[in-house]
């Protein structure tokens, strides 16, 4: 069995080898078919050192990105062929590849980078910190309350881009002599200042549903997916209902860990093929597109797990059921929104149409959802977040501005 295990992993590791040396090779074909990059134009680099899994991480970011750079050119320094090639291809911002540290020493001596944008904790942001005279900036992939939220890894940038009150409280009970007050900025959501997209069914009777769930995890207490506890059963009870639609949009990890989650997964995708097949009027979606928008702010529903769903939902301000996971070690904060939440067990999963019903036809939900909105993000009137993050910026230059300055005062 062992002998076995061995040889699949050998297999893996050399199919992940091949892939790669065909990404370098197309991504070497790209980069010398374009027109090089100015040199000497850029003020903030975003680092990127992932692939192309986690490349929803950075696609999220693109708009917001996109609109600073009016003011501030922005350019991705991306460490991954394959994540690079996808970003060249996505044509959403310049994207640099420097593979090795070399490479990444040398883009920088060429380029007055002043602040360095990041939106995960991948281990090779460490390669990036050593390099001082600007700041490091962490800008995350999502507001949520997992405990991914609340790592000590934040005391590593010179400066964390938060949303709001709720995520200053989460810092605050869980990191020891961290300065808030100076080292993180509230911007809110500037992505929902950018939910756009045609919509992918028409505009009828039909109550549409999202359903977004997470991955199954890489440990017990993060187990929140799910798929394999409750998604087979209220996909079926959405597909079988004429006066309903549903939108799937899983995650794009979800299968890498249990081959199992990942089945349950492909038989959703197939049921919704199946459905459409059997009544084309419906136009349920299976979603894997690489941008938010639409999916956020058109549903009449959404059904999320604990993840940043919950909160990029809570952003447009529209009701939402949250899974309670089925696993007891799964670790869920009771402090915040999600002590208040809409919860939907396992056991009611495939009741889904009955707890849309409730949760729709509560007066009272709207308005504990907007006092949570306010608590998270702010204002989040049309334009308020993307200016925030836009003064903040503006902040950080300044600063950088006055340490230069003085450094060069003392000099």
């Amino acid at each position: 069995m062992t002998m076995l295990s061995d040889g699949a992993r050998v297999l893996s590791l050399l199919r992940r080898a091949v892939r790669g040396r065909f990404a370098v090779r197309r991504l070497r074909q790209r980069l010398d078919a374009r027109d090089p990059l100015p040199v000497g134009r850029f003020r903030i680099a975003v680092y990127f050192a992932d692939g192309v899994v986690n490349l929803y991480q950075i696609r999220q970011w693109y708009r917001p990105l996109a609109e600073l750079a009016r003011t501030w050119p922005v350019v991705v320094l991306s460490r991954n062929a394959r994540g690079a090639l996808a970003m060249l291809e996505d044509g959403a911002l310049p994207v640099a590849f420097v593979p090795t540290v070399t490479d990444l020493e040398s883009y920088l001596a060429q380029e007055d980078i002043r602040i360095v944008l990041y939106v995960n904790q991948n281990t090779r942001n460490f390669q990036m910190f050593r390099y001082g005279r600007r700041w490091h900036v962490f800008i995350n992939h999502g507001e949520s309350d997992k405990m991914y939220m609340t790592t000590n890894q934040f005391k590593a940038y010179d400066y964390a881009l938060i949303a709001g009150d709720a995520a200053r409280e989460r810092l605050s009970r869980a990191l020891w002599d961290y300065d808030l007050d100076r080292r993180t900025i509230p911007i809110g959501r500037p992505q929902a200042d950018h939910f756009t997209g045609s919509l992918p069914y028409p505009l009828d009777a039909r109550t549409v549903v999202l359903y977004a769930p997470t991955w199954e995890g890489d440990r017990p207490a993060a187990a929140y997916g799910s798929i394999l506890s409750h998604g087979e059963a209220l996909a079926a009870a959405v597909l079988a209902s004429p006066r309903h639609r549903l939108v799937y949009r899983p995650h794009p990890r979800s299968g890498v860990v249990d081959a199992a989650y990942g089945a349950a997964n492909k038989r959703i995708v197939a049921a919704i093929a199946a459905a459409n097949e059997a009544d084309p009027t419906a136009h349920h979606v299976y979603d894997e597109s690489p941008e938010l928008g639409w999916q956020l702010s058109s549903p009449d529903l959404a059904i999320v797990d604990i993840s940043a769903m919950v909160y990029d939902r809570l952003a447009a301000n529209k009701p939402l059921l949250v899974t309670r996971p089925v696993s007891a070690e799964a670790e869920i904060d009771a402090g915040g929104y999600l002590s208040d939440a809409e919860w939907l067990t396992a056991e009611r999963a495939g009741a889904i149409l009955d707890e849309t019903e409730r949760v729709l036809s509560d007066p009272g939900s709207v308005e504990r959802l907007a006092g949570w909105v306010r608590h998270y993000f702010g204002d989040t009137s049309p334009g308020a977040a993307t200016a925030r993050f836009h003064a903040a910026i503006e902040r950080l230059m300044g600063e950088w501005d006055r340490c230069a300055a003085a450094e060069q005062d003392g000099s």
